[in-house]
């Protein structure tokens, strides 16, 4: 790929990144959405890296548009990730404690509606793991 090609490829998920963590915004976010925003942000951050590794030919045009993205991910990181945190494992808590109670007798459908709960409850956990991890690679920067 030449260099004009990477650029180019940035540019284009640059944006992408940009509506995903618009996505991030809303009260309610789907594991998909948050999965995919944070791939998202490790996938233009190695991007930027690379290419200003490649600093001989970089443009004055494309050095603004590194740190608009730096200046983006950075207020993702400061502001949206410690809320998505937040939410995972207050989420985590609900459908635990709901799990958890006594309910003895159960009918077949609610006994089939907790088996979806607990799928959902390990991907919640799952993808809690997942941003946690995101976190600590920031800690360690």
């Amino acid at each position: 790929m030449s260099f004009d090609e990477i650029s180019t490829m940035f540019e284009t998920e640059s944006s992408k990144l940009v509506t995903l963590i618009n996505v991030t915004r809303k009260p309610e976010l789907t594991i998909h959405e948050i999965i995919e925003t944070y791939y998202q942000i490790m996938n233009v951050s190695s991007m930027i890296t690379m290419l200003k590794q490649q600093d001989s030919k970089q443009s004055d045009a494309l050095l603004e548009k590194f740190t608009i993205t730096e200046a983006i991910i950075s207020e993702f990181n400061s502001d949206i990730h410690p809320q998505i945190i937040q939410k995972l494992e207050k989420s985590i808590q609900d459908t635990t404690s709901y799990l958890q109670s006594e309910n003895t007798q159960k009918s077949p459908e609610q006994i089939q509606s907790d088996v979806k709960l607990y799928d959902e409850l390990r991907e919640k956990m799952s993808t809690k793991e997942f941003v946690g991890q995101y976190g600590k690679e920031l800690s360690n920067d």
